[in-house]
């Protein structure tokens, strides 16, 4: 459908509220919005000077199709909104930046004796979970005072200790209380974890108590190295609490927003108060914003940030500009099961904090732009330094570095890593398994590979074909390697693509050297030159990437090995082995019934399996 029709189509739109889909070419979504009335706000992107934000633009000549989907309020809109922006993630829509999952502190106090750990994931039972916290450095500090005043255990696992029966160093350093050789009870254990959570619920003043009777204890029995130890933990513990002080009892229990948007970045600053104990703050940067109003950003904001949130306050406090929240009350009341109130306050010590949060939301989008500035500064400096420094016809904008990958000849894979402007770009990276090579040859593996991706340059013009990746033309390819690899690449490019203009080189791992097509001596660039740190990061790249590959080839192909001389077991069976248990491992170690419960899998064949297995001594 061209832009022509879908104008014409827009007439015919409905006018309650609901959301609406805008749909490009390959019919995949750009943008979902939410509306009071659908017909007049989708209108207003396609009229002439009627939605003026940087960017709709762009944004209405890839429109091709426009979906809406009709619902009975504007709560009722915003949810739908919420899940489609979760499920299709649009390119056009507002976004935390590095929207990944919030640290958490949980307690497994399902174990008989429990961790306290970090962890990013908050979907199992019997977990006590603190958070999310927005700073995961500020995490592990916290973990690292807790663990120094209780002394729970740090091992991974539901059970404690090593193999051994050994206790590890954090005993001897007083850090763990060794349940593995059974030095504490469980139920003093227990008590320990109690106190874990007495803490990180808020309640600092059992263990402050605690710990200043026994060091006045040990004091007044001239046990002064023991007493110095109570005393250290002490100040942790109160150094640790008035981070979280900030007592506001009168204001409650509330969530505090500040907001600050300039260009296409905004900042918000999100004040947590518990009992009116400020426990935190947390930081968050939002893009594609540019033109949009404050209510609209703070609104895209709640609905990513609380709809991911384990808990939701009974207020929320934002800035006092922004005063139609009746839509966003009403759908954080849904989410929390309850009435949440989201009040612009216009006095007291709600407005003060408001404004608290605004101020704080304001210096630290200003720093943001500081440090992008910054970092900005700091890539061209590389780039031009690189230019330079390898004589370059133009400066390096698209770096592409190749690395091979193999044990002995075995597995031999190779990846390809993307840098632009002089920062990774990993939706680029591409991994490769090399074909038809026997035994182990750096210089023809490296060749294959590098004609392999030149010679995709040919389907840039097949939309079916084509790989976003491939379409674009390098202005530098990177070898890791010497004169070998580079000879090797260099050969392979000339065979398969007339490329005169893109700039090849190798860069050797042993002292850093920089191989060059005409030269025999390698360039040496200073250790601290931020021309060769960039191909440093690029080369460090491309190895991770390979071998991540290659293990996962490895480990595949020798979960494979393993049915290669079991009778009954197809390659459909196969498969079904290896999702149910996931690792040779695990399938190794099955009990008969285990096996039996594999779906796919007949009992008579299981119980045949087991015996194999056995009988062949693999398990």
């Amino acid at each position: 459908m061209s832009e022509d029709s879908v104008r014409a189509e827009l007439g015919r739109l409905p006018r309650g509220p609901g959301v609406y889909l805008f749909r490009d070419e390959r019919d995949e979504i750009l943008y979902v919005g939410k509306a009071k009335s659908l017909r007049p706000r989708v209108r207003s992107y396609f009229n002439r000077g009627g939605d003026t934000r940087a960017g709709i633009g762009n944004l209405v000549s890839r429109i091709r199709r426009v979906e809406v989907i009709v619902t009975q309020s504007e709560a009722e809109a915003l949810h739908l909104e919420q899940n489609l922006v979760k499920r299709h993630r649009p390119p056009f829509n507002v976004r935390l930046r590095d929207d990944k999952s919030f640290p958490y502190i949980a307690v497994t106090v399902a174990d008989e004796y429990p961790r306290v750990m970090f962890t990013r994931e908050r979907h199992r039972r019997d977990t006590v979970y603190f958070g999310p916290y927005a700073n995961a450095k500020k995490v592990r500090e916290t973990l690292d005072v807790l663990n120094r005043v209780f002394q729970f255990r740090p091992c991974e696992g539901p059970k404690p200790g090593r193999h051994s029966g050994i206790p590890c160093l954090d005993f001897h350093i007083e850090r763990c209380a060794a349940p593995c050789i059974g030095a504490i009870s469980v139920s003093d254990y227990r008590e320990i974890i109690d106190g874990v959570i007495e803490f990180l619920s808020g309640d600092t003043r059992p263990i402050r108590r605690a710990l200043e009777s026994r060091m006045r204890e040990a004091a007044a029995d001239e046990r002064f190295e023991e007493a110095a130890r109570y005393r250290n933990r002490l100040r942790a513990v109160e150094s640790l609490a008035e981070r979280q002080a900030a007592d506001r009892r009168a204001v409650g229990t509330v969530d505090v927003i500040g907001l600050a948007a300039a260009g296409d970045r905004a900042a918000v600053q999100l004040f947590p108060l518990r009992d009116g104990r400020l426990v935190d703050r947390f930081a968050f940067h939002l893009e594609n914003v540019d033109g949009q109003d404050r209510a609209t950003i703070l609104e895209s904001f709640c609905l990513e940030h609380y709809g991911a949130a384990p808990a939701i306050p009974p207020q929320i406090v934002v800035p006092a500009d922004i005063t139609d929240t009746d839509a966003l009350a009403s759908f954080l009341s849904d989410l929390r099961g309850a009435r949440v109130d989201v009040r612009a306050p216009q006095r007291g010590e709600k407005r003060r904090l408001a404004e608290l949060a605004d101020e704080n939301a304001r210096l630290a989008l200003e720093h943001d732009a500081s440090a992008a500035q910054q970092r900005r500064q700091r890539r061209v400096e590389a780039l031009e330094q690189l230019r330079e420094s390898l004589n370059l016809e133009s400066l390096p904008l698209r770096i592409e570095c190749f690395d091979v990958s193999n044990i002995q000849g075995r597995e031999i894979v190779a990846s390809m890593a993307v840098f632009v402007d002089g920062e990774s770009h990993r939706a680029h990276y591409r991994s490769f398994a090399v074909r038809g090579l026997e035994g182990q040859d750096d210089f023809a593996a490296m060749g294959q590979v590098v004609a392999r991706r030149f010679a995709r340059l040919r389907d840039a013009a097949s939309p079916e074909r084509c790989d976003e990746s491939f379409a674009s033309l390098p202005n530098l390819v990177v070898i890791d390697g010497g004169k070998g690899q580079l000879s090797a690449a260099l050969e392979a490019i000339h065979a398969t693509y007339d490329l005169p203009r893109v700039a090849v080189v190798a860069l050797a791992k042993r002292n850093e050297e920089v191989f060059v097509p005409g030269r025999s001596d390698p360039i040496r660039l200073e250790r601290h030159d931020p021309g060769l740190q960039l191909l440093q990061r690029a080369r460090d790249e491309a190895h991770r990437f390979a071998l991540g590959f290659h293990r996962r080839r490895r480990d595949t192909r020798a979960f494979e090995s393993i049915f290669d001389d079991l009778e009954g077991i197809g390659s459909a069976r196969r498969r079904a082995i290896l999702r149910h248990f996931g690792s040779a491992d695990a399938f190794l170690a099955a009990t008969q019934e285990e096996l039996e419960g594999v779906p796919g899998l007949p009992a008579k064949t299981a119980r045949a399996v087991y015996a194999q297995l056995h009988k062949a001594g693999r398990a």
